[in-house]
């Protein structure tokens, strides 16, 4: 599923007329009657037949009001308006001008005061907001900000069209008074602020509206962000042959751990097993090789030169390089710690590696300020950020990196050569050729300890069994989310070997299509 950016919307809108002369108009007229028909859908469900519609201008208002023509038969339907009513230009002001023949009630909020305009939304059943569109910057000021702080204070269900009003819909940002809607039925595509943070939050159920575009035209529009689904994951992910034997799914050469940091390895070792490489070995510090073996006896280990500190020596790295020879991948970075030691074994690696790679965690803050050593592998990499850590990679901050998580990882992939795995509720995955995928799945459950090692095994064992790097880190992406809701039995409490073994169950779902990514449609 594309994900567009408000501009690249309003092209593939401009081509809908230009090559197949369909009207704005048009569009409007389907995305108010399928806003109208989500209200039913709520009011059917919550009850009540009072429906207030809060206008802008622009098109987002003119498919409020479409929608409440629509309703007009259905319910009592209230037109508030948000603007002056003279500001309307065009197809809105057609519309508005038929309400009123229609004895539609019209009320303009800069006539109300506090008191009556609190009342009036808290006696309605259903709000439908439509005050502004996909091209609104934030924060709202004015009379529409405080239409929406009334409206988030009435109690009243929320439906937004197409977005909640003052979420900015291309980057998910969420600046002064947002609606809070319960749900939001967009138009034609999702936004692709839609599903990034704090802005999704915002958002409620989405419901995604058919509005006429062909879908030769979605198809061959050039949009390079994608939604990952369950449906990708099944078509992306490589089907096992009956017949297959463990080398043939991957020899991992896993590079982790320290005094204190045994259980990162653990994890990531884990990760790999269950997302089904055929063969894993543990690289750690000599003292702690034994550790593994009762934790995970899948495992094989191997022991490296350690420092008096107890993590992996420089001097490991010609025994490395000939071990990764005998491999199908390297992962390096859980819990291997920031040591001058282990920065050493990291740089020296870099330029000598020729197996694809996964670096996590240490293996990419001992490179802070220096991304561009990345570059230096010969041969594909996935490096799997958290916001902290790619703020340390790129020397900045970590607001910077959360302003825009679509952008800061795919400007961070085409500067690096590698793909970017950047980590946080709605994962984004970004290709150095421009391509990305915002992951749905996942759940606050998982912000606890481990959960990137064991993604970062899981993404190592996709890519041992010959996946291209991006398919590879978002499939796995994908896997981990999705095993992450099986797993989590609340908000709290979840384990991240529990995410590991859940990793088969995932998969399962997939291959099964049993999987609800968190979207529904009108047709």
């Amino acid at each position: 599923m594309k994900l567009p950016t408000p501009s690249e919307m309003a092209a593939l809108e401009g081509q809908a007329l230009q090559v197949h002369g369909i009207a704005i108009a048009s569009l409007m007229d389907r995305a108010g009657a399928c806003a109208a028909d989500v209200a039913r859908r709520l009011l059917r469900t919550r009850g009540g037949r009072r429906v207030v519609v809060l206008a802008g201008k622009g098109h987002n208002g003119g498919d409020g009001l479409v929608a409440a023509r629509d309703l007009a038969g259905d319910a009592v339907v209230t037109v508030l308006l948000v603007v002056p009513p003279e500001s309307l230009r065009g197809d809105p002001a057609a519309h508005l001008a038929t309400l009123r023949q229609r004895r539609v009630r019209v009320e303009v909020a800069s006539a109300l005061d506090d008191a009556v305009l609190s009342g009036l939304l808290r006696e309605s059943d259903l709000l439908i907001d439509a005050i502004f569109g996909t091209g609104f910057r934030g924060p709202a000021a004015g009379e529409p900000a405080r239409v929406i702080e009334a409206a988030n204070r009435s109690g009243v269900p929320i439906l937004a069209v197409d977005v909640p009003s003052g979420i900015d819909a291309a980057t998910g940002g969420a600046q002064g008074p947002c609606v809070h809607a319960v749900a939001t039925v967009t138009m034609g595509l999702v936004k692709r602020g839609l599903v990034q943070y704090p802005a999704a939050a915002h958002a409620g159920t989405v419901y995604v509206a058919d509005i006429g575009l062909p879908q030769t035209l979605v198809d061959a529009a050039p949009i390079p962000t994608s939604l990952a689904t369950g449906p990708w994951v099944n078509r992306t992910l490589p089907v096992r042959p009956a017949d297959g034997q463990k080398g043939q799914f991957g020899r991992i050469a896993l590079v982790a751990g320290a005094r204190g940091f045994v259980g990162a390895a653990i994890l990531a070792a884990r990760g790999a097993i269950r997302a089904g490489a055929g063969l894993v070995t543990v690289g750690l510090p000599a003292s702690l090789a034994a550790v593994p073996a009762g934790s995970l006896p899948e495992a094989m280990t191997r022991a490296l030169p350690e420092t008096p500190e107890g993590t992996v020596s420089a001097r490991a790295l010609d025994e490395i390089l000939e071990w990764i020879s005998a491999s199908s991948v390297l992962a390096i970075g859980p819990g291997l710690t920031t040591h001058p030691e282990v920065a050493s074994l990291v740089r020296g690696l870099l330029p000598r590696i020729d197996r694809p790679l996964v670096a996590d965690a240490d293996a990419l803050n001992v490179l802070a300020g220096e991304p561009d050593r990345l570059r230096e592998v010969r041969a594909p990499v996935v490096i799997t950020p958290h916001p902290g850590e790619m703020a340390r990679l790129l020397s900045c901050e970590i607001a910077e990196v959360q302003r825009d998580r679509v952008e800061t990882a795919r400007a961070a992939a085409q500067r690096c050569g590698v793909v970017v795995v950047l980590k946080g509720a709605r994962t984004v995955v970004a290709s150095p050729d421009g391509r990305a995928l915002v992951v749905p799945v996942g759940n606050a459950a998982m912000a606890t300890g481990g959960m990137g090692d064991v993604l970062t095994g899981a993404a190592a064992a996709l890519l041992g069994a010959g996946m291209p790097a991006f398919d590879a880190a978002g499939c796995a992406v994908y896997l981990h989310g999705r095993a992450g809701d099986l797993a989590a039995a609340a908000e709290l409490g979840l384990l991240a070997h529990e995410v590991a073994d859940a990793i088969p169950r995932a998969l399962a779902r997939v291959r099964a299509g049993e999987t609800d990514d968190g979207f529904a449609t009108v047709p």
